[in-house]
């Protein structure tokens, strides 16, 4: 049914585009357009058709093209397999070898030495440095001065390299376009968007350690956009280094079907070589950096009976979770390499299943069998559904199908600054993109020019004409947002944009030196553009900046990059709490504002009582004057000076809440009394009816939301008993539990340190504001004593 629908739709969309009367003219722009048609062009001249039969396949081609945008907005319907079964053969040679992957692990697991040798195994570059720069150079995706002396990655680079594997014999090259993420949950953003616009992510784990915190951080965002993974066992030449133990955890631990593929020869400070439970023979590493590897059909005989049992389970998971291996087993028959390969790949794609690879980046061993793995089980941008909104049809989700010849749609998921201006990461999903070609932002329908279209080798840049569906690129001279999504103008989609997690530590920060603001200013704004986790506000009450972020070594991060980028030497500080003040007794009051300077003076009397109110959120003004002792309009100033008395409070200097001011008598004089003489009155009385009714300190309580393992229960209670917390519920699930509480915000500082010290990194809290409640006595003191001191030398001055 749905194959006939399509040959329907391909036939009315090909009598559509080819009329006999247009012919002459689209003949034309067929033959010289790659937008329209590329895989149209015929491979070789050698190879010519009689013209009749080209037409035929162009018009085809075309058609079939044409048909499939049609069939893209039944975004359940349209299958994967109908998008390749309709892509010419060019387009599907090309596509087959690309793979956009993103290297993601906890910190300092090995993912930029693992880079490192990836590039130089695939000849991207001549020489291999380690990733601390002790040799004055570094990593090469490293490469932030502040990346090399601290040896973290702190944003995510991006490169490409071609690899070349043997198959059946014969050479066959790949294209790789490779993203190397932080580890640090500071910098999670960067992960984040990276693994938005990757097929597939090679996850690094530690053979001593194996699954961590951020590998758990690293699986949730991974499972958050469907990127399927193979994995890679690092440091397996380390004191207690115990490969399977790493496959039970991505097991247990991640809840994700794993198993080797390979066993190890040797152990430790003797690991030599790898057994290849596909093809069950043995690689070794040769050559000065590890660059030749040598297959021999014997497998050495002490680790023989552990290939056998290892092969078995492989089999035996595979089985588990692929129709066809699992028809295999049950049917008692051998799989041979090809099926394995085969069940492999699928199970990966469809995220049931991770290969497990094993080697040492460090010791130069194994890293090309991983690069083998990433071409034969990780998906090419045809195999993996990307999805945009419609917005002519109320954001219906429409599929981006990968070819050249359909109309451009492209994601700037990274935005970085650069000397040439602002550079901005460019995935295209559908279509070309061409340097010099006109297109728009589907954010705001604003049209820009490519001028400068470029391929990044982390911080260098190789300049290209023309880059096809499935790519990774950059461009210059666009501007716009991280998430922004880029068409030709002919089709109204957007992609959807990344999660974006809360910040969860501020800190006060303002430059040193005032010559310093302009650059100061120009800092904030630009961190702020390429880090949507990098938050900045002005806060009017205690007349601070702001910044917020992920974490202390994320604004750290920051702070240095303003002093070496800019020049500008910051200060931080706590930010203050926003503290309240307020009423407990009803009060009476009196008083006669009376001044006489020559001339007209100043005349008002204001009476009444000040009381709390029952909302401690607003205050409230009311007039109770009978008898016109105070006329409308003097009143009205009442109010105003009422108003701004609660502005700033005589305790602490804070804003003043839940106060209620009543005025029920007064006089006034012919000509001295004004409105300004009675605004001054009421915040006299005011200021000296508040210090009576006996006022205290609030302070603002948060609802926290702290989630952990169940393991580490008894220490995030006591973090948060420590800290005078309320706790109102918790809740215990299989793997972890949640604890709701109430907390003050001052004690709140340095909580985000302490819970991942409590928790092995593995906790997580969220804080939003909940009510004000009395501070403690302590507290309180502690505050009014150093108003007080403060307003002292103020008056000195």
């Amino acid at each position: 049914m749905r194959a006939s629908r399509l040959i329907q739709r391909s036939s009315r969309a090909a009598a559509n585009l080819y009329r006999p009367a247009a012919q002459p003219w689209i003949c034309r722009r067929c033959a010289s357009s790659s937008v329209l048609a590329p895989q149209m062009r015929l491979s070789s001249p050698s190879t010519q058709l009689p013209l009749d039969r080209r037409w035929q396949q162009r018009r085809g081609a075309a058609a079939a093209a044409a048909a499939m945008l049609e069939e893209a907005h039944e975004a359940d319907a349209l299958a994967n397999e109908t998008i390749i079964g309709n892509m010419s053969s060019e387009e599907m040679k090309r596509l087959s070898r690309v793979r956009n992957i993103g290297i993601a692990a906890h910190i300092d697991s090995g993912k930029t030495t693992a880079t490192e040798r990836v590039l130089f195994y695939t000849g991207r570059i001549k020489s291999i440095h380690e990733v601390r720069g002790k040799d004055a150079v570094g990593a090469k995706m490293d490469s932030m001065d502040l990346e090399r002396e601290k040896g973290i990655t702190i944003q995510s680079a991006a490169t490409f390299c071609d690899w070349v594997k043997k198959e059946n014999g014969v050479d066959t090259k790949y294209h790789i376009n490779l993203i190397d993420t932080p580890g640090h949950i500071d910098f999670t953003i960067e992960v984040e968007r990276a693994l938005r616009v990757l097929d597939g992510a090679v996850m690094i784990l530690c053979a001593v350690s194996g699954v961590q915190s951020q590998t758990m951080t690293v699986d949730r965002q991974m499972r958050r956009y469907n990127v399927p993974r193979i994995s890679f066992i690092n440091k397996m030449d380390r004191m207690g280094a115990n490969p399977f133990k790493a496959v039970d955890q991505i097991n247990s631990k991640l809840k994700l079907p794993a198993a080797a593929v390979q066993v190890p020869v040797g152990a430790e400070d003797n690991f030599h070589g790898v057994v290849d439970l596909i093809t069950m023979e043995t690689c070794y590493a040769e050559g000065e950096r590890g660059e030749i590897i040598v297959r021999k059909k014997e497998i050495p005989a002490e680790v023989q009976q552990l290939a056998q049992e290892r092969r078995a389970k492989l089999i035996e998971t595979l089985a588990d979770v692929d129709d066809e291996m699992a028809e295999l087993f049950l049917d008692e028959q051998e799989p041979t390499a090809e099926q394995i390969k085969a069940a492999i790949r699928r199970s990966t794609i469809a995220l049931k299943f991770t290969p497990v690879f094993m080697g040492s980046a460090l010791a130069d061993k194994f890293v090309q069998p991983m690069l083998d793995g990433v071409c034969d089980y990780l998906p090419n941008p045809s195999e993996i559904s990307n999805l945009a909104l419609d917005r002519r049809q109320a954001e219906a989700p429409v599929k981006l199908i990968p070819y050249n010849s359909l109309p451009f749609v492209g994601l700037a998921f990274k935005l970085e600054e650069s000397n040439f201006g602002q550079l901005t990461y460019v995935r295209v999903y559908q279509g070309s993109l061409k340097k010099g070609m006109n297109i728009f932002n589907a954010r705001n329908d604003k049209k820009v020019k490519i001028p400068r279209l470029v391929r990044m080798h982390s911080n260098e840049m190789e300049e290209v004409p023309e880059v096809g569906a499935g790519e990774i690129c950059a461009v210059f001279g666009v501007d716009c947002a991280s998430g922004d999504t880029f068409t030709d103008g002919s089709l109204p989609y957007t992609m959807t944009s990344m999660f974006v997690p809360e910040p969860v530590i501020s800190l006060s920060i303002k430059p040193k030196n005032n010559k310093d603001l302009p650059n100061f200013s120009k800092a904030i704004a630009r961190f702020q553009r390429e880090d949507p986790t990098f938050r900045v506000h002005f806060d009017s009450e205690s007349e601070q900046t702001i910044i917020s972020g992920m974490g202390e070594l994320h604004l750290e991060v920051y702070v240095e990059r303003m002093r070496r980028e800019y020049k500008v030497d910051c200060e931080t500080g706590q930010p203050q709490v926003a503290y309240r003040e307020t009423v407990t007794k009803k009060v009476e009051f009196d008083h006669l504002l009376k001044k006489q300077t020559g001339g007209a003076g100043d005349y008002a009397r204001v009476a009444g009582w000040m009381e709390p109110f029952d909302k401690l959120t607003e205050n409230k003004f009311e007039e109770q004057v009978v008898g016109g002792s105070i006329s409308e309009k003097f009143l009205f100033a009442c109010e105003k000076g009422f108003h701004a008395a609660c502005e700033k409070g005589p305790l602490i200097g804070h804003k003043v809440l839940g106060t209620s001011m009543v005025v029920n008598d007064g006089a006034t004089h012919m000509t001295d009394s004004s409105e300004m003489s009675f605004k001054n009155a009421t915040q006299q009385a005011f200021r000296k009816a508040f210090i009576d009714a006996q006022p205290v300190v609030l302070e603002p309580l948060m609802k926290t939301v702290v989630t952990a393992p169940t393991e580490f229960q008894g220490n995030v209670i006591g973090l948060l008993q420590k800290r005078n917390a309320v706790i109102n519920d918790s809740e215990v699930g299989v793997d972890d539990f949640t604890c709701w509480a109430d907390c003050s915000l001052n004690s709140m500082f340095g909580f985000s340190g302490n819970l991942r010290a409590a928790t092995q990194g593995k906790g997580e809290f969220s804080m939003e504001f909940s009510h004000y409640e009395k501070a403690p006595m302590q507290l309180q003191k502690e505050l009014i004593a150093k108003y007080q001191k403060a307003q002292t030398e103020r008056n000195k001055k």
